[in-house]
């Protein structure tokens, strides 16, 4: 009798460890599947967290399209110059800012009268902004303040001078190479141009692009012509 009752006693123990075992194995069990579940404030963290992200990466994005499409622009479409004399008053004062467009001359070259971006023959660091008076072949000459293409009797009509040309008003005589323009200034009087170079000719691989539009100062805007 005795014997059953430690058995009974027995059961009752190990009855009461097995619940203890399930109650405790329940409680790691909940306490993991709370660690491994984020709560509300967690997920609203992660969710602004990655929005930040995005949104970085939204504008790292559009800047560097930004200076992509700037520097394409600037390097093949168009050429910015600026003219801190008066050498082509009146058509360009002083201090005027230009946009020129490189792919003016892509498929035709320059024609007489077009004003033009080019690296100066003398020291092709600095850019000038002249007017085609000569063409490739052609030649030129200037007496008494006129100019003569080709031995014509008939000078050429430059209604763009500032004023009448008293300076620097010739003979000169210019025979033009093959892929070359001869430029001047419209300020005849007041222009550092290919009666003065040393090298008095500017090569058609030289020439940036077409002065197009004064952009600066806004009283100045306007095409050039």
């Amino acid at each position: 009798m005795e014997a059953k009752r430690q058995d009974i006693g027995m059961d009752i123990d190990e009855n009461k460890k097995d619940t203890q075992n399930k109650t405790n194995t329940q409680d790691k069990t909940d306490t993991s599947n709370k660690k491994d579940k984020p709560d509300g404030s967690e997920k609203e963290e992660a969710q602004k967290s990655t929005s930040a992200s995005r949104e970085i990466l939204s504008w790292i994005l559009t800047f560097a399209l930004a200076i992509g499409a700037a520097f394409l622009i600037k390097n093949y479409l168009i050429i910015n110059a600026d003219v801190p004399t008066g050498s082509m008053e009146n058509t360009i004062m002083p201090g005027d800012r230009l946009i020129g467009n490189r792919l003016a001359f892509l498929k035709d070259t320059p024609e007489r009268g077009d004003v033009v971006i080019f690296h100066y023959p003398d020291d092709e660091e600095e850019l000038y902004v002249k007017r085609v008076i000569g063409l490739p072949g052609e030649e030129v000459r200037i007496d008494d303040g006129k100019i003569y293409i080709d031995g014509s009797e008939t000078p050429l009509e430059e209604d763009y001078l500032k004023e009448e040309w008293t300076v620097a008003t010739g003979p000169y005589l210019f025979e033009v190479p093959d892929d070359c323009y001869l430029v001047l200034g419209d300020n005849r009087n007041d222009s550092w141009d290919a009666r003065y170079w040393d090298n008095k000719y500017v090569s058609i691989d030289k020439i940036l692009g077409k002065g197009e539009v004064i952009y600066w100062p806004l009283q100045d805007i306007g095409k050039i012509r």
